[in-house]
């Protein structure tokens, strides 16, 4: 299979890629937790309380660009900004759900306490 450039990155296979999309520390669980409802950003900062400030922005403008997800500002002082999950958003989370329950699974291996 030949490679491919997609936003300036060489990506040498298509695993490779969905995860340089949807990977990273953040990105699937936003994803995971837009998939039944709308969430504001302060909302998400609760929620991932282990993300500074930046790091969400950032996971959050990356899945609005790659059309994940969809960003609303609304005219309102102070700013209400809500988050809603797309199509495309929609089928990543087969794929999160099935790394999900593979997590769970391996944590109860390695005997790791966790939440489900």
């Amino acid at each position: 299979m030949p490679d491919f450039v997609k936003d300036n990155h060489l990506y040498h296979n298509p695993v490779e890629f969905a995860m340089g999309k949807i990977g990273g520390t953040y990105k699937m669980p936003i994803l995971w937790r837009l998939k039944d409802k709308k969430w504001r950003f302060s909302e998400l900062q609760k929620s991932l309380s282990h993300a500074s400030d930046r790091m969400l922005s950032k996971a959050l403008k990356e899945l609005v660009a790659d059309g994940f997800i969809t960003k609303e500002v609304f005219p309102e002082v102070p700013p209400r900004v809500e988050y809603t999950i797309t199509d495309r958003g929609l089928r990543a989370i087969v794929v999160i759900d099935t790394l999900r329950k593979y997590g769970l699974t391996l944590m109860e291996e390695y005997e790791i306490a966790h939440q489900k």
